[in-house]
C-alpha cells in the first residue's frame, strides 16, 4: 500500500449545467479552480449516461450505454493531471425509474440536473502507468 497525507487548502461547491457533459462539467470546475488534485462528491440526474466496467481479466473497458433518464443516488472520485491535464476520475451509482441501480466508472453523462462538493488538496497529484492492473493510477 502507498499513502501520504494531504492538506487541503479549500472545498467548493458548484451547479453542474443543464445539458452539459457531467464529468467534462467536474475537469472545468477544476480548471478554473486551479485544482491539481482533489476529491468530490457529487448527486443529481442525468439524461443518458455511459458506464464503463474494468474487466480485471483482459485489462480493458467495456461500455454500458444508457439512453434515459436517471438519477444520480452517488457520484464520488477524485482529480489528479494525466497526460498533461486536470482529469475527473469519476465513479457513479445511477438508478432508473424503477429503482434498478447501475454503477461503474462514470466516462459521459448529459446533465439534467447536478450538485457538486470539491475539496482541494495542496499538493498535486499525478497518475502514472501501473503494469500490474494496466491502469493509470496515482501515488
Amino acid at each position: 500500500m502507498n499513502y501520504r497525507a494531504v492538506e487541503t487548502t479549500e472545498e467548493y461547491v458548484a451547479s453542474l449545467e443543464h445539458g452539459a457533459d457531467w464529468r467534462a462539467e467536474i475537469e472545468s470546475l477544476a480548471d478554473d479552480v486551479e485544482a491539481d488534485a482533489a476529491w468530490f462528491t457529487a448527486l443529481g440526474a442525468v439524461q443518458d449516461a455511459e458506464l464503463w466496467f474494468y474487466d480485471q481479466e483482459e485489462c480493458e473497458y467495456y461500455p454500458i450505454e444508457f439512453d434515459e433518464p436517471l438519477e444520480v443516488a452517488s457520484c464520488v472520485g477524485n482529480v489528479s493531471w494525466l497526460d498533461d491535464e486536470r482529469f475527473a476520475h469519476t465513479h457513479a451509482v445511477l438508478s432508473d425509474d424503477e429503482g434498478t441501480t447501475y454503477a461503474g466508472h462514470l466516462n459521459e453523462a448529459t446533465v439534467w440536473a447536478g450538485e457538486v462538493h470539491m475539496r482541494v488538496f495542496e499538493e498535486p497529484l499525478e497518475r502514472e502507468y501501473d503494469e500490474t492492473t494496466e491502469l493509470d493510477l496515482w501515488l
